[in-house]
């Protein structure tokens, strides 16, 4: 019986989340990808509080030209600036299920510009 794309997502990212969760000191970069738009969360999953967040639905970046995944480097560098503005440096990075190519990776590195740490 083969899985449809989404199952096997869930799969992935509940394997994920068993190793990777976010406290007050290392909160949780989640990333939401969908077909055209992407969104990140800084989550810090002991409180249960979104920190801050970002998406490609957001008034300076949703203006911007370019690819998906250039857009995606701007929601990680505004993700990133909206995080140090909050006190938070370093974090730990859930993919939500997705591989770390394209646009997840391009969101990461934005964020590293900006100054979070992985």
């Amino acid at each position: 019986m083969a899985l449809t794309k989404s199952e096997r997502r869930k799969r992935i990212r509940s394997r994920i989340r068993k190793v990777v969760s976010g406290n007050e000191t290392r909160p949780r970069l989640s990333v939401f990808r969908s077909n055209k738009e992407i969104y990140a969360q800084i989550v810090d999953d002991v409180n249960g509080k979104t920190i801050c967040s970002a998406s490609s639905r957001d008034k300076g970046i949703k203006s911007a030209k370019g690819n998906k995944s250039d857009i995606a480097a701007l929601v990680g560098k505004a993700i990133g600036e909206k995080a140090v503005k909050a006190g938070v440096e370093s974090i730990s990075f859930d993919r939500g299920g997705y591989l770390y190519h394209g646009r997840v990776k391009s969101l990461a590195d934005g964020a590293r510009e900006a100054g979070l740490k992985f």
